[in-house]
């Protein structure tokens, strides 16, 4: 039996009365026909792919040449569709659309461009909203929603396959795009993470930043075997977003960019509106959970538009320990008494 193409997946999505699933297909349709325009764009191999612009971006990043392609891209494309706000992380506040549409598109246009010219593999992660309640003053209030509001959420990522991966609120669902077809053709279906891993991702490198909680956790994982957690860990780190989400939907793992005491770090460094939010609700979807090492992801409110958060997803049972490991530590048994065993970095 033949794979199911996007198209006819999409349009199996916008066969029912609801209006709004329409509009919702319409605009995910033609994200993917703007990431083919940015994945012919990063093909294109210039010397100059990597060059930064010498601006920052509403955040305060560095800005490369290609994010500001690939937000022009997608910025454009949604000028087609049923959308009345677009938000980006390279631009300070949302552009204005099409009057009185049904949605509003949060959307990191080019994640984890420090890697482009290492070429590592980049993405772009988008959001979908209902445009409702506010926006004539302020535009910016449309995206101050939680994450459960969404109505859709996915990633391309621009590796040895363009793929996509994508929630319209019933599994999450990966689409690898076919140069033989000129089709995006389904490739996993409803994936489930599994509960349970000995795989996990964090930057160790900020090992003396962190919390104690989260030095205890990384600590525990490290001494494998013989220590508390009884089994051996490999870890993990690609420094794309996209590429480490990617990787625990295939094959499970748990991601962990806590806030640390860095000058801008205090409240995490992950985007919660474009960013934190869109990836959380792919991996509920699937199984898993997502946190800001305490509380659901999905569940917090947005104070503003490029608000940073703490964050941490993966299979459900080892983002549950870690938010243990913040709140009540003592409650893990094989590890009590809490601070009776120095950690594997520490003197």
């Amino acid at each position: 039996m033949a794979a199911a193409t996007l198209d006819a997946f999409l349009n199996s999505f916008a066969s029912g009365d609801v209006r709004i699933r329409a509009a919702v297909a319409e605009t995910v349709w033609l994200l993917s026909r703007a990431a083919l325009r940015v994945r012919d764009t990063i093909l294109q191999g210039t010397q100059d792919t990597g060059a930064t612009t010498g601006r920052q971006n509403a955040d305060g990043d560095s800005q490369k040449d290609l994010d500001v392609v690939a937000d022009n891209i997608f910025l454009d494309a949604m000028r087609r569709a049923p959308v009345a706000f677009y938000a980006s992380e390279e631009i300070e506040k949302p552009v204005a659309l099409t009057v009185g549409a049904p949605l509003a598109v949060a959307i990191d246009p080019l994640d984890g461009s420090s890697n482009i010219e290492s070429n590592v593999s980049i993405g772009t992660i988008f959001s979908l909203l209902p445009a409702s309640g506010g926006g004539a003053t302020d535009p910016a209030a449309i995206f101050l929603q939680p994450g459960r509001k969404q109505l859709a959420a996915g990633f391309f990522i621009y590796g040895p396959q363009l793929a996509l991966v994508l929630s319209l609120g019933s599994g999450t669902h990966i689409f690898a795009f076919s140069t033989r077809l000129g089709a995006y053709v389904q490739i996993h279906e409803s994936r489930i993470i599994p509960a349970k891993t000995s795989e996990f991702a964090i930057n160790a490198a900020n090992y003396r930043h962190w919390s104690e909680a989260v030095r205890l956790y990384v600590d525990d994982c490290l001494k494998g075997a013989d220590g508390p957690r009884e089994r051996d860990f490999n870890m993990r780190w690609i420094a794309s977003l996209v590429a480490d989400a990617y990787r625990i939907l295939i094959r499970g793992g748990v991601f962990c960019y806590p806030a640390d005491q860095r000058k801008g770090y205090g409240q995490g460094r992950l985007r919660l509106v474009y960013e934190a939010s869109p990836i959380a609700f792919l991996i509920e979807q699937a199984g898993g959970k997502a946190t800001d090492c305490i509380d659901p992801i999905l569940d917090l409110v947005p104070e503003s538009l490029h608000q940073r958060v703490p964050f941490c997803f993966g299979s459900r049972k080892e983002v549950e320990r870690i938010g243990r490991y913040h709140l009540e530590p003592s409650a893990i048994g094989e590890r009590h008494p809490l601070f009776g065993n120095r950690g594997l970095f520490r003197a």
